[in-house]
C-alpha cells in the first residue's frame, strides 16, 4: 500500500509539510496516479499541470505529470504559473482536468496542489478524500498519457487587458514578496497603462523577506512604507501563487479585503444592477451594508475557496470574494468563474479610474467600525472542527444570534465575533467588530472564556495584517 498521509487531503486542497512523512516525490507522484484515475473514471483522458516558483515544485509537478501519464492521461504542461494561469489554461485548451504544484500561502517548507475536474472547478471535501482512498487502495487505471509543454503567459495577459478598461494612468507599488505572482504582475500592470514600482519581484524561493500573503502583517506594512515612500497612489501586494489581492491606500493605510471588495462590488453593480455579491463569514458588516446601497444582494457563505467558488456556480453569482484577499468573477463580470489577483487588480483600476478622489478619500467615506484583524490560535488538527461545534452549541445555548454556515457568526450588543477552524492549517480564526474599542474588548473577552476550557488550544492570539 503506498504510504501518503491523510491529513494532506485537506477541505479544499493538498498541502502538507515537504518531508518523508508527508509531500516529496513520492507522494506527489501518487497524487498524480489518483487524480489520473478520478479523471479516467469520468471519461476525462487531459489535464493540464503547472507549478509555483518553489524550490520543489519543479521536481514535483514532473512526478504528477509522470503519474498522470502512468493513469492514462494527456498532459499539456504549462511550468511555472499563478494558480490562476492554470485555471485559465484549462478554458483556454478546454482541457477539465487540472493540477497546480503549489502551496499557496503557506510558507517556506509547505507543498502542495490544487487539482480539478472541471472547468472553474476545484476538488474539495468528500472529492479531495477520494483521491486519497484510490492511493491507499492502489485502484489505479493504466495506460500511455503523452506531454506536451505549452507556454500560455502572453495570451493570459492579452486576455485579462481585453476584459478591461483602465481610464487613468496610475503609479502602483506593486509587491510579489519574491513569490510567483513576479512571472505576470509588473508586466501586466505597465501594460494597462500604469507606472509601475516593483518591490521584492525578483524570484527567491527561501522568501528572505516574509512569507508573501496579504494577511501577513510584515507584508502589507512593507508594502505601506514603499508606497509612500514612493510616492505611489496605491499599493498592489500579491500573495505566493498569485490568487490573492492585498492593498494599501497613498498613506500607507492597510485596506482589507471586505473593503477592496466593495470597490469591485460597486463597479459590478453599476453595471449589472440587482445582481447577488458574495462573501465569507469572516467580512465586516460595512460590506453587506454598502452592497445594499448600491443596490445588489449580500450573500454570506463559507470561507474557502473551493467551497465559496463551488456555491457562487450553484447560485449563479457573478462576483464573490473572501476576507483572505481571494476574488472570483464571473460570466456577467466578463470572466471564466474562478478567482484571479491580476484581474481583481484590474477591476480595482477601473473603478478607480472613474472616480476623482485619492483612495484614502474614497474609504473615509465608508461607515467606521472598529475591528480587529484576522486572529490566529494555534490548535490541533484532529480535534479543531469537535471544538467549534461545542464553542457554537454553547453560544446557541447562550440565547445569542449566531450564523453558523462555517463555524460560529455570533451577534451581541456590543457587535460580532467570528471563531471557525481553518481548513488548511492546525488554528482557529477569529475576528471581532464592534461601534466602539470596548465593545472590541467585550467579545474577545466572551471567546476567551469558551476557549478556556480547551487546554489543547493555545492562549497566544496571533493577529495577521
Amino acid at each position: 500500500m503506498a504510504k501518503v498521509t491523510q491529513t494532506m487531503f485537506r477541505e479544499y486542497d493538498i498541502r502538507g509539510h515537504e518531508s518523508a512523512e508527508e509531500i516529496n516525490d513520492t507522494s506527489i507522484y501518487y497524487i498524480g496516479r489518483s487524480l489520473g484515475t478520478y479523471l479516467q473514471k469520468e471519461d476525462i483522458n487531459e489535464a493540464v499541470v503547472g507549478h509555483d516558483v518553489r524550490a520543489s515544485s519543479e521536481k514535483f509537478s514532473q512526478e504528477a505529470i509522470k503519474g498522470l501519464n502512468e493513469s492514462g492521461v494527456n498532459v499539456t504542461n504549462i511550468g511555472e504559473v499563478t494558480t490562476p494561469m492554470g485555471y485559465w489554461a484549462q478554458h483556454f485548451f478546454k482541457i477539465k482536468g487540472g493540477l497546480t504544484v503549489t502551496a499557496s500561502h503557506n510558507p517556506v517548507g509547505w507543498n502542495g496542489a490544487k487539482v480539478s475536474d472541471n472547468l472553474s472547478k476545484t476538488l474539495s471535501g468528500e472529492e479531495i478524500q477520494k483521491l486519497y482512498q484510490l492511493i491507499i487502495s492502489e485502484d489505479f487505471t493504466t495506460g500511455h498519457g503523452q506531454t506536451k509543454n505549452s507556454n500560455i503567459k502572453e495570451g493570459y495577459i492579452q486576455d485579462l487587458l481585453s476584459r478591461s478598461k483602465v481610464g487613468k494612468k496610475f503609479k502602483i507599488l506593486v509587491n510579489t514578496g519574491n513569490g510567483t505572482a513576479a512571472i505576470v504582475a509588473p508586466e501586466l500592470l505597465r501594460r494597462a497603462g500604469c507606472e509601475v514600482v516593483e518591490h521584492n519581484t525578483n524570484i527567491d524561493p527561501t522568501y528572505p523577506h516574509y512569507t508573501p500573503n496579504p494577511e501577513n502583517i510584515a507584508m502589507m506594512k512593507d508594502t505601506a512604507e514603499q508606497t509612500i515612500k514612493n510616492k505611489c497612489d496605491f499599493g498592489f501586494a500579491f500573495d505566493g501563487d498569485g490568487d490573492r489581492l492585498g492593498m494599501v491606500d497613498e498613506k500607507g493605510n492597510i485596506i482589507l479585503a471586505d473593503v477592496i471588495l466593495i470597490l469591485v462590488s460597486r463597479l459590478f453593480l453599476s453595471q449589472h444592477p440587482g445582481e447577488k455579491v458574495m462573501f465569507d463569514v469572516k467580512v465586516s458588516e460595512v460590506l453587506p451594508e454598502d452592497i445594499k446601497a448600491h443596490g445588489g444582494i449580500p450573500v454570506m457563505y463559507k470561507t474557502g475557496h473551493s467551497l465559496i467558488k463551488a456555491e457562487m456556480h450553484r447560485q449563479n453569482i457573478s462576483l464573490t470574494g473572501e476576507m483572505s484577499g481571494h476574488m472570483f468573477f464571473g460570466e456577467k463580470f466578463n470572466f471564466y468563474g474562478f478567482d484571479d489577483s491580476m484581474f481583481a487588480a484590474l477591476k480595482v483600476l477601473e473603478y478607480l479610474s472613474s472616480q476623482n478622489k485619492p483612495l484614502s478619500a474614497i474609504i473615509a467615506e465608508l461607515p467606521h467600525y472598529d475591528s480587529t484583524p484576522i486572529i490566529n490560535i494555534d490548535a490541533p488538527d484532529k480535534t479543531k472542527h469537535q471544538i467549534i461545534q461545542e464553542i457554537t452549541q454553547q453560544f446557541k445555548e447562550d440565547k445569542l444570534k449566531v450564523i453558523d454556515v462555517d463555524g460560529a457568526r455570533v451577534y451581541t450588543d456590543d457587535g460580532w465575533g467570528l471563531i471557525r477552524a481553518s481548513n488548511t492549517t492546525p488554528m482557529l480564526v477569529l475576528r471581532f467588530e464592534s461601534k466602539t474599542a470596548a465593545g472590541i474588548e467585550k467579545l474577545k473577552a466572551l471567546f476567551k472564556e469558551k476557549l478556556s476550557k480547551y487546554p489543547q488550544v493555545s492562549t497566544q492570539w496571533k493577529e495577521t495584517a
